[in-house]
């Protein structure tokens, strides 16, 4: 018993507790570290994760990039900058439903990103009267879209070609790269 005496006169001399004050104290130290540490990230959390390869879209119409906008979990989440569509999908917290850019989504937020605007009238990818420094501001987010995200596509206007402009038809490349039409007539 030793041992145990010398343990116990340590730990009342060290510390001025009961050995018994003392180990409650040190059990609850380390309950209390465990549930700390559970709360946060490992270094494995931190791996990346292999990204799934992006689904070229083409050439696709603005009200077409609406489909995108994260109300189809099955659909990628695509932004469009100066006409340029970005898969976005990879910031899901940041663009999918309820995320602060969520409203980006399904959109070409050009003219929105250049003001720095959040108002769903900006929400275009008309560019006209805008300032030299709203435009400056642009390239930067198409910069930093360009350095993250994938294109897939493009926005391209709807073509009407019938000659007596009775409806349109639009061309663009389905999700394998092949053409689709699309034909509207009244």
């Amino acid at each position: 018993m030793g041992i145990y005496s010398t343990v116990t006169e340590a730990v009342t001399e060290a510390t001025g507790l009961s050995p018994t004050a003392f180990f409650t104290i040190l059990a609850m130290m380390v309950v209390v570290y465990k549930i700390v540490c559970g709360m946060f990230l490992g270094p494995e959390d931190f791996r990346q994760k292999p990204q799934k390869e992006p689904i070229q879209i083409g050439d696709i119409t603005e009200s077409e990039l609406r489909a995108y906008d994260g109300s189809d979990p099955k659909k990628p989440l695509l932004i469009a900058i100066k006409g340029q569509i970005y898969d976005v999908s990879s910031s899901k917290v940041f663009y999918g439903r309820g995320g602060a850019y969520s409203m980006f989504t399904g959109r070409d937020a050009s003219r929105a990103l250049a003001m720095l605007s959040f108002k769903p009238e900006d929400l275009t990818g008309n560019l006209e009267g805008l300032s030299a420094e709203e435009l400056s501001v642009l390239e930067d987010w198409e910069c930093k879209f360009l350095d993250k995200y994938p294109i897939v596509g493009r926005v391209v206007q709807p073509s009407n070609t019938s000659q007596n402009g009775d409806g349109f038809h639009i061309h663009h490349n389905d999700t394998n790269g092949h053409q689709q039409q699309q034909t509207k007539d009244d």
